[in-house]
């Protein structure tokens, strides 16, 4: 059961960063079409989902912590699929923002529920794995995203991508809603659910007096803002200072965030059941020194004028860069009781996306303009080195910061009961 459910949930990631991203490597036909300029571009890659996604997580997540998760994901799939076919419908870039809002709407639904379930299947030793093959459909969703999407775009149009990858998940909500079976809350922990219900300002307060949460939370929004940065904005950067096609850009993009994330994803969490075994702060250190790695290939990814040794540079940032996901949620969902991990992780995603996705696109996009009467058509490449090699180091010191606290506030976890 446990390993049929996890591969669903793998699926429904998957298509959950498709019709996210799908958006990244559309966005220079998007720009042609109706004129905006780059901060316009990052409200509608970033700050207009995010802001939405992220505030709604937490109600909902709370009905996570106290109703069917398996139904509630299903509502969410069919509602960010409709509204991601819709998006091929705009007529002007409101109508393509209101429909992208639509989108975040739906994902916020997601996620909470998901590791709440994971965390109720895989024991505490295996459930950084577990979240490593869970976080598997972010780079696989973003492949998908990049190939179908350039490919489409290039042969047909934009609007034709956001409707072919939208309409395919209404049919996966019905095979979640059919065919997965709700897990035992506490499964997997060996624990027994008391029944008690904590409301979201109670978790609030849990979590507020675990400085590795506070840290955990900083540090992967920094995490989130570089990688969201570059999700939406290194196409761009592509054909702007390469002169890529967008057929070229989503092969090689799709390509090395669909394997060099992978790896990442997946390669972070099993080394984080690894090296726990000895002490769990061993995990979040890992998460440090591999946030300093992927800062030390930005600079000749941005810097050279070469495009195939950008593409190469590239594979750098993306593999050490997502060591940080899986750790994170595992680490998460260990420090609280069982009925509060849905709000646990949305609160997490939404410290996370409010960093990471409201404001990384839409400062990029800023600095971006900013640079543009110096730089030109480089100035988003100028803009993702200078974000970059700022955020990078700032992520990892809470990384170091979260591990110096964690031993302590896992062993507090029983205090929610």
């Amino acid at each position: 059961m446990r390993r049929y459910t996890l591969a669903v949930l793998v699926v429904v990631y998957t298509f959950n960063f498709i019709d996210r991203q799908i958006l990244a490597i559309l966005l220079p036909a998007i720009r042609a079409e109706f004129g905006v300029d780059d901060w316009v571009l990052g409200f509608l890659a970033g700050s207009a989902f995010a802001i939405f996604y992220a505030t709604l997580g937490v109600p909902i997540a709370l009905l996570g912590d106290r109703w069917n998760r398996r139904n509630l994901i299903a509502i969410a799939i069919a509602i960010w699929s409709g509204m991601t076919a819709l998006s091929g419908m705009a007529m002007n870039i409101v109508h393509l923002t209101l429909a992208r809002i639509g989108v975040g709407v739906g994902e916020a639904g997601f996620s909470p529920p998901a590791h709440s379930i994971i965390s109720d299947l895989y024991p505490p030793k295996e459930r950084a794995t577990a979240m490593g093959i869970f976080t598997l459909g972010i780079p696989i969703g973003i492949m998908i995203a990049s190939f179908a999407g350039g490919w489409v775009a290039q042969n047909f149009g934009w609007r034709q991508a956001f409707m072919i990858v939208g309409l395919p998940g209404l049919l996966l909500a019905l095979i979640v809603r059919f065919t997965l079976k709700e897990p035992v809350r506490g499964l997997s922990d060996g624990k027994v659910d008391s029944g008690h219900r904590p409301g979201i300002m109670e978790v609030v307060r849990f979590l507020a007096r675990r400085h590795s949460f506070i840290h955990l939370a900083i540090g992967s929004g920094l995490a989130s803002f570089n990688g969201y940065a570059t999700l939406s904005f290194f196409p761009s950067f592509m054909a702007r200072s390469h002169d890529m096609s967008y057929t070229e850009i989503g092969l090689y993009f799709g390509l090395i965030v669909g394997i060099a994330g992978g790896a990442g994803f997946a390669g972070g969490g099993y080394i984080a059941d690894k090296v726990s075994q000895r002490s769990q702060k061993h995990s979040l250190w890992t998460v440090s020194v591999a946030t300093l790695m992927a800062w030390l290939f930005i600079f000749p990814l941005f810097l050279t004028d070469n495009p195939y040794w950008a593409i190469v540079f590239l594979i750098g940032p993306v593999f050490f860069s997502n060591f940080y996901l899986a750790t994170t949620f595992a680490q998460v969902q260990g420090m609280v009781g069982l009925r509060m991990r849905s709000i646990a992780s949305a609160l997490l995603l939404f410290l996370l996306n409010i960093i990471g996705l409201g404001l990384g696109p839409q400062m990029t996009g800023i600095l971006s303009d900013a640079l543009r009467e110096f730089a030109g058509d480089d100035s988003l490449r100028y803009s993702l080195l200078i974000l970059g090699a700022f955020i990078f180091p700032w992520s990892a010191y809470h990384y170091f910061m979260a591990g110096r606290h964690i031993e302590h506030d896992l062993a507090r976890a029983d205090e929610a009961s």
